[in-house]
Order: C-alpha cells, then sequence, then structure tokens
C-alpha cells in the first residue's frame, strides 16, 4: 500500500513537468526569433530576426511580429490591426492563446 501511495504522491511531478509554462516576452523572442514552426497538416510558419514572418497553408501570406508586454503580436495585411497570444512552451511545442483561450499549437521544424 505504501508503495501505491508513494507512486500517487510522485505523478503530479511527471505531469507537471509536461504542462505548458508561459513564456515572458524574452523568452518569446528567444523561442521563435530565426525558427520555423510546424502546426501539421502541411501549414507551418517562419519567424525572421528581422521580424518578418511567413505563414503557409495552402498558399504563402507575409506579415509582421512583435513582442508587447510578454505576448506575441503579428499583423497580417492588408489589415492594419495587430492581433496578439499569450505564448506557452511544453518542450518542443509551442502553444499560442488567444483573448478567448482558444489554441493553436506549433512544433519547431527544421
Amino acid at each position: 500500500m505504501r508503495r501505491f501511495a508513494l507512486i500517487l504522491a510522485l505523478w503530479p511531478g511527471y505531469l507537471a513537468a509536461e504542462e505548458f509554462r508561459p513564456l515572458t516576452g524574452d523568452e518569446i523572442l528567444t523561442a521563435l526569433s530565426g525558427q520555423k514552426l510546424d502546426y501539421g497538416e502541411g501549414i507551418w510558419q517562419t519567424f525572421d530576426d528581422t521580424m518578418l514572418t511567413q505563414y503557409f497553408s495552402g498558399r504563402p501570406s507575409a506579415g509582421r511580429w512583435a513582442v508587447r508586454e510578454d505576448r506575441y503580436c503579428s499583423l497580417w495585411p492588408p489589415s492594419d490591426l495587430w492581433a496578439c497570444y499569450d505564448v506557452q512552451q511544453s518542450g518542443d511545442v509551442i502553444r499560442f492563446v488567444d483573448d478567448s483561450g482558444d489554441t493553436t499549437d506549433g512544433v519547431f521544424s527544421d
């Protein structure tokens, strides 16, 4: 019985290691600059050090990205509105969380 209790006591720590953690503005810059994320089904996005971003989902789209108050923000012409997201990370997975709580996960790619 004690072994079972020990396993249960250790289990939350194991689960916590797999959970997403929020990133600060500096961590977002470090994580995304010069990187490519794969969203699955042939959809991907790059984040240039020059703050330009390329998104491909059947056709290419170019925009800008920035970090503002610990949030990832993007601008996609012809719109002039910035959309901002909280960013979380778990290993090689980056999660963007919008203001409604909806999430998009991307995996670091070559």
